[in-house]
């Protein structure tokens, strides 16, 4: 063959392996389009559906639209709420391909006097204000049959919780049902009208709670009056919400509900700090009840925990460690129940302490606990400043219950049957106020679930939320777990599990364990010091004004030798003192610093060297074998 053929043959081969590889390639890129890889390296699978999603999603009925109203076309929105948006429709192609063809994701741009805008606005997407005057939104609305379900605007803010957010909708328009909750509170947690004072003038009204608008998204609240001689045997969980000053008929109503199948949350506090003033300060432990259910709980005694302290400013705006509001963290919680896993944080202020009876037949599951650096005080101790709770603080080695489950077929609290009706003002018959001759229930028709929490005070709005105004749209940050508690158990005693597993995930902020544990353990150490010194002090005032006791008159105002002396003494002892206090601080900040070299030296030499030497390894490999 001449060399001419040759060339020829050589570059049609060149020619036609070119084209191969391109059609390859091609190929290639079609199959990978149709194919999603993903590989979720983050510790709690921060960016994939959890095995609750995919268990609803599993099971649907009904095919759901999901439609997104998301303003793109807007130049001026924010890079944080573009960011957020685009991470949202990410996520929600796991839903399409989770949902197997059931589910798919719409996405329009709402630009204005636009269709796409016309139909935001009849779903009741809420655009936000820009300081140009352009209207952005970020919502949407899940549709099923003839159920729509919406997301008016999706909180950045709360991004911890968008899949259970979306997975909620899905599920709520898979049915026309909606559950019941009944709640009894003596505290104004539906919010209250406007009212007229009188000579005072008009009394502005209040909003509900948040944790009661965020149950009323997905149940259908009724509230139960204080003089109810029974609770609505349909409703599906029962809330006693600090129920102070419950009447014998309402709480016979409640026992009644109980033997009868129903399940209920119970929120008792020592002394609740939302209180009306006028009423004074009380506690809400229906004793009869908790004696009934197999536990009690000490009126006017709350847990002082210095593990689990929160740092608070005082009236002189010093900051402390009051140990009488429990910022509980993940130790505190039982880990094995689905009501509490994955929570991180909850604070509890001024929490008094549940114990089972020790004849107690039923199941007492606890769910939040302290430390055994706690012990029961007086409840009012929160009033006091806290050097003073510090001074007679020991320690009981004991584990108190913040929150427990009890389980069982109960048996009545009123074995007497049904307590006399109290008369009211219209009723002048002598038959008022004399017992219902109705037979009632002495056990239950079936087993329930009672879960009592030794706090109200945890659900009022400032105690786990922030709310803010960003570009005319409140933005609530919710900063630890006490409504997503509520919320868990809700769903767990109303028989929707599934949910749970979603919303209990771990959060996108990584804390600093080892951190906290070190300054935990200072901390400790601090104050046995600090005790000792107080104590001392205290000893030396006592033996200064026994001394000055025995001077006459004409003395007063001159130290003796026995005064001076002492106070020599006291002075030397506390500088002695306080260079241990330094020690302590001076070793603590001395671990954190070291431990701190440690991560960098991991993170900007042991980690470049690894990969350095992986990479000479490889080389060196790849010589040998040519």
């Amino acid at each position: 063959m001449s060399d001419g053929k040759r060339r020829i043959g050589k570059t049609v081969f060149s020619a036609g392996s070119a084209v191969l590889v391109l059609v390859i390639v091609v190929l290639v890129n079609i199959l990978l389009s149709r194919t999603t890889l993903r590989w979720d390296a983050t510790e709690d699978n921060l960016y994939s559906l959890s095995q609750g999603t995919r268990t609803i999603l599993a099971e649907l009925d009904q095919d759901v639209v999901i439609k997104v109203f998301y303003s793109k076309h807007v130049v001026n929105i924010p890079s944080h709420i573009k960011t957020f948006a685009q991470r949202v429709i990410d996520f929600l192609s796991e839903y399409e391909q989770y949902g197997k063809g059931r589910i798919s994701v719409e996405i329009y741009d709402p630009k204005p006097d636009s269709e796409e805008e016309e139909w935001a606005v009849k779903y009741g997407m809420k655009g936000i204000s820009l300081p140009t005057g352009e209207q952005v939104y970020l919502g949407l609305v899940a549709l099923a049959a003839d159920q729509e379900a919406a997301i008016a605007f999706i909180d950045p803010t709360q991004e911890t919780r968008l899949e259970y957010d979306l997975t909620r909708i899905i599920a709520r328009v898979q049915t026309t049902d909606r559950m019941k909750i009944a709640v009894f509170s003596s505290l104004p947690v539906f919010g209250e009208a406007p009212a007229n004072m009188g000579m005072a003038g008009p009394r502005p009204g209040s909003e509900p709670w948040f944790f009661i608008q965020e149950l009323a998204k997905t149940y259908d609240l009724t509230k139960v009056q204080p003089d109810a001689d029974h609770i609505d045997p349909t409703a599906d969980l029962l809330v006693l919400f600090h129920p102070r000053n419950m009447s014998d008929m309402l709480a016979f109503a409640v026992d009644q509900y109980i033997l009868g199948g129903g399940n209920a949350i119970v929120f008792a506090d020592p002394l609740s700090l939302m209180d009306d003033p006028r009423m004074g300060p009380g506690g809400s432990i229906p004793t009869r009840l908790f004696n009934a259910w197999g536990i009690t709980m000490e009126p006017g005694k709350a847990v002082a925990d210095y593990t689990y302290a929160t740092r608070l400013r005082n009236r002189n705006n010093q900051a402390e460690n009051n140990p009488l509001w429990l910022s509980a963290s993940a130790g505190a919680f039982l880990a094995d129940n689905l009501i509490t896993t994955n929570l991180e944080s909850m604070l509890l202020p001024v929490a008094g302490a549940i114990e089972k009876l020790p004849d107690s037949i039923y199941t007492v599951e606890p769910l939040v606990q302290t430390s055994t650096n706690s012990v029961k005080v007086d409840a009012f101790a929160h009033n006091m400043n806290v050097n003073a709770i510090r001074r007679d603080f020991k320690p009981s080695g004991t584990i108190h219950n913040l929150a427990v489950r009890i389980s069982g077929t109960f048996k009545t609290a009123f074995p007497e049957g049904k307590p006399a009706a109290e008369p009211k003002a219209s009723e002048t018959s002598p038959e008022a106020g004399t017992k219902d001759t109705e037979e009632s229930l002495k056990e239950g028709k079936a087993p329930s679930v009672i879960v009592v929490v030794a706090d109200s005070d945890l659900l009022y709005d400032g105690y786990y939320l922030s709310q803010q105004n960003l570009l005319g749209f409140t933005i609530s940050n919710i900063f630890n777990d006490n409504l997503n508690f509520m919320l868990n158990t809700s769903e767990m005693l109303t028989g929707n599990p599934a949910l749970i597993s979603i919303r209990s995930r771990g959060t996108f902020e990584r804390p600093f364990t080892r951190v906290q544990e070190l300054e935990r353990k200072a901390q400790d150490r601090w104050l046995d010091q600090e005790q000792v010194l107080v104590r001392q002090v205290e000893e030396t005032n006592q033996k200064l004004s026994m001394l000055e006791q025995q001077k006459d008159d004409a003395q007063r105002a001159i130290l003796s030798e026995e005064q001076e002396q002492e106070i020599a003494r006291f002075q030397e002892e506390k500088l002695r003192i306080n260079k241990e206090l330094k020690t302590v601080r001076r070793n603590l900040r001395a671990e954190i610093e070291q431990l701190g070299t440690k991560v960098r030296f991991v993170n900007i030499f042991l980690v470049p060297l690894l990969i350095g030497i992986g990479g000479i390894i490889y080389a060196i490999t790849r010589r040998r074998k040519a």
